[in-house]
C-alpha cells in the first residue's frame, strides 16, 4: 500500500503563488502582516522579493493597500492568519474590498481548531460567516494540496473579491494531477444512496474515511466537497438531497453561519430534507494538539460514522 502524502494547505498557498508569478502572472502582487513564514508567502516572496510587502502587524490597514494596488490593474494576494484577515480587518473588507467590489483576494491561514496550541484567539471558527455576509464576496475553503493550489489559480483568474481559507495542519493529499477545480462547483467524491455527507477543508479527508467505515456496516454514504461555500452549487445540494432524503453537513467551523447553514437555506427553501450539521457547537476552543482538538470537538470519522448511524436509522 503507497503512502499517504499529507501537506497543510498553507503550503499549498504559497507554492501556488509562486507558480502564478512563474507563469505568466507578472501583475500578482502579495501582501503579509508581518508572518510570511508562517502563511508560506515567503516562498513567493523568496523568489520575487520586489513584489512581495510586508505591511507590519496592521491587517486592516494591509486590506486598504491592497484594494489601492487592485485599482492600479494589480492583482493582489493580502495574507494573514483567518483571525485577523476575517476578524480584525472585517470593516476594511467590508467597506473598501467588499463594497467597490475590487480586484482582491484574501489569503487566510490558520483557520479553525486544528491551529491547536495557538488556543481560542487564534481559532478563527467563524469567519465563513462573516466573508459570507459581504455581498459578491467568493468564499472558497479547499481540502487538500491540489485542490489548494488550484483554488488559488482560479482566485487570481477570477475578477472580484474573493476569501480563500487554508489550514495550518498536514492533511492527507486525494486528488490527482487530473482533477479540475471551479468556482461554484462541488465535487462528487463518492457516490452513495442512504445519506450524503457534505463536507469541506480538512474534513473532507475525514468524510472518505467515514463512507469507508459505514459501508462495511450497510450505510451507503455519498460524499461531497463543497469547496466553494459562496456561491453555493444548490443544483448538487438538491440532487444529493432528491438521491439519498438526508444530508449531513461536516465543516470545521461555528455550526451557526458557516456550510451547515447555507445547505439548510438552499434545501429550505427549494427542496425541504431533513439535515444534521456537525461543526464546532456555538463555543470557543482552547489550546491544545491539533488531531486530539478535532476529535474533542467532534470532527472527526469517528464521530461522523457515529452521527450518521443514529441519523440513518
Amino acid at each position: 500500500m503507497s503512502e499517504v502524502i499529507k501537506i497543510a494547505t498553507r503550503d499549498s498557498y504559497g507554492n501556488a503563488l509562486k507558480e502564478i508569478a512563474e507563469n505568466g502572472g507578472n501583475d500578482l502582487v502579495v501582501l503579509d502582516a508581518d508572518l510570511s513564514a508562517a502563511t508560506k508567502t515567503g516562498i513567493f516572496k523568496k523568489a520575487f522579493p520586489e513584489r512581495h510587502f510586508n505591511c507590519g502587524i496592521a491587517e486592516s490597514n494591509m486590506m486598504c493597500v491592497a484594494a489601492g494596488l487592485s485599482t492600479m490593474g494589480l492583482v493582489p494576494f493580502a495574507s494573514s492568519f483567518a483571525m485577523f484577515a476575517a476578524g480584525r480587518a472585517f470593516e476594511q473588507v467590508r467597506n473598501t474590498i467588499g463594497y467597490p467590489h475590487l480586484n482582491v483576494k484574501i489569503g487566510a491561514t490558520h483557520a479553525g481548531i486544528s491551529v491547536g496550541e495557538d488556543g481560542a484567539s487564534h481559532q478563527c471558527c467563524e469567519d465563513f460567516a462573516l466573508m459570507r455576509s459581504i455581498p459578491g464576496m467568493v468564499v472558497i475553503c479547499p481540502a487538500d494540496d491540489i485542490e489548494a493550489r488550484q483554488a488559488v489559480k482560479a482566485a487570481y483568474k477570477y475578477n472580484g473579491p474573493v476569501y480563500l481559507r487554508f489550514g495550518r495542519l498536514a492533511v492527507p493529499v486525494f486528488h490527482d494531477d487530473s482533477y479540475c477545480f471551479e468556482i461554484g462547483k462541488a465535487e462528487t467524491v463518492k457516490e452513495g444512496n442512504d445519506v450524503a455527507i457534505i463536507a469541506n477543508g480538512l474534513m473532507v479527508a475525514e468524510a472518505i474515511e467515514a463512507a469507508k467505515q459505514l459501508e462495511a456496516d450497510g450505510i451507503s454514504a455519498e460524499v461531497i466537497n463543497m469547496a466553494t461555500i459562496k456561491p453555493l452549487d444548490e443544483k448538487t445540494v438538491i440532487e444529493a438531497a432528491k438521491k439519498c432524503k438526508k444530508i449531513i453537513t461536516v465543516e470545521e467551523h461555528n455550526v451557526i453561519g458557516g456550510l451547515g447553514e447555507a445547505v439548510c437555506s438552499c434545501l429550505a427553501e427549494k427542496c425541504p430534507t431533513p439535515v444534521k450539521r456537525i461543526g464546532v457547537n456555538d463555543e470557543f476552543g482552547h489550546s491544545g494538539p491539533a488531531l486530539d482538538l478535532l476529535k474533542q470537538f467532534g470532527l472527526s470519522a469517528e464521530n461522523i460514522v457515529k452521527v450518521t448511524k443514529d441519523f440513518v436509522k
